[in-house]
């Protein structure tokens, strides 16, 4: 009886070592382009547990990516963006090309922040989403060497370093004023943009502080609505604000990583097609690969997000839920 308890309680163990804790897309047989890309899931409201596995799945599949996705979760390997301290495989940037970073206010054991300061300290390139210009909040070990990285520490933190921006202010009236995204009209011919004209978005669009940075290139401009539907009149009342720009922060070391920022990005506002091919063009851009004249954004499977808002992201989901079916 002791024996079998005992292979009772090692077998236990074995499950839970054993079990996922990111789930990797592999591209299909001989489509391959060589390049890996790192997505990172963790915000409370905006649905990221939702559309980075979307995006895994399609970067992989339509374009040949091989895609890795890590997720805020639970020990026991279940998904829980409120889980602001666990994100395991943070090492797995070392190989990435492109991390995709839509983070919001996590504080990450130093061991695991520092995968992503050297990833950036090696000049690799990064898509940061909406939350993740304030990916980083240090409210319980303030005396970490990374806590000046905090979205309230000098400077901005990550978001001040990496896009010159870090927490502002709700510009649109949030849940009632959506975006509409504008093209500039200067770097209109950008790769970025190819196929790029038609961006609507749940969200509202965020505000930027008066010192935007000068050398950011912006790509769409966020427009506010008087309401929550794509035909909605434009509030005139609100000033047009940087919604999509390209920049080049100088890492720690010294070396320039050319730096996405799109302030759009909740998993609603990745039903619209031209805002799923702004980011699969800009994984192109960012990895030294040249843009399709128009990228095929068609989701893999069914995605259907859950509206953004806090305490609705769906319970119990597993990391090896997410793998591809």
């Amino acid at each position: 009886m002791k024996r079998l308890a005992l292979l009772m309680v090692l077998s236990c163990l074995s499950q839970n070592s054993n079990a996922a804790h990111w789930v990797v897309y592999e591209p299909p047989a001989g489509k391959a382009n060589g390049k890996h890309i790192v997505l990172l899931a963790g915000d409370e409201e905006y649905r990221s547990e939702e559309s980075m596995p979307m995006f895994g799945k399609l970067l992989s599949q339509r374009h040949g990516f091989k895609c890795t996705v890590l997720f805020s979760q639970d020990a026991a390997g279940v998904i829980n963006p409120h889980n602001q301290t666990n994100v395991p495989g943070l090492h797995l940037l070392a190989n990435a090309d492109l991390a995709v970073n839509a983070f919001r206010f996590r504080e990450l054991p130093d061991a695991d922040m520092k995968h992503i300061i050297d990833f950036l300290d090696a000049g690799k390139p990064m898509i940061v989403i909406r939350t993740a210009t304030h990916a980083f909040a240090y409210s319980r070990n303030k005396q970490s060497p990374y806590a000046k990285y905090s979205y309230d520490a000098k400077g901005g933190g990550f978001g001040g370093l990496t896009v010159g921006e870090t927490w502002t202010y709700h510009h649109g009236d949030h849940g009632k004023e959506a975006s509409r995204g504008l093209v500039d009209g200067k770097n209109r011919q950008h790769p970025i943009l190819r196929g790029v004209a038609d961006v609507f978005g749940p969200t509202d669009v965020y505000g930027v502080n008066p010192d935007f940075p000068a050398d950011a290139t912006v790509l769409l401009h966020g427009l506010t609505l008087t309401g929550m539907n794509p035909d909605d009149p434009p509030n005139l009342n609100k000033a047009i604000m940087p919604l999509v720009w390209l920049r080049q922060c100088a890492a720690p070391s010294g070396k320039q990583a050319s730096i996405l920022c799109s302030t759009i990005g909740a998993a609603v506002d990745f039903k619209s097609e031209d805002l799923r091919r702004l980011i699969v063009n800009a994984s192109f851009f960012l990895t030294g690969l040249e843009v399709p004249a128009r990228a095929d954004a068609t989701p893999v499977g069914e995605f259907n997000p859950t509206y953004f808002g806090y305490n609705n992201a769906k319970k119990g989901v597993r990391i090896e839920d997410q793998a591809l079916k």
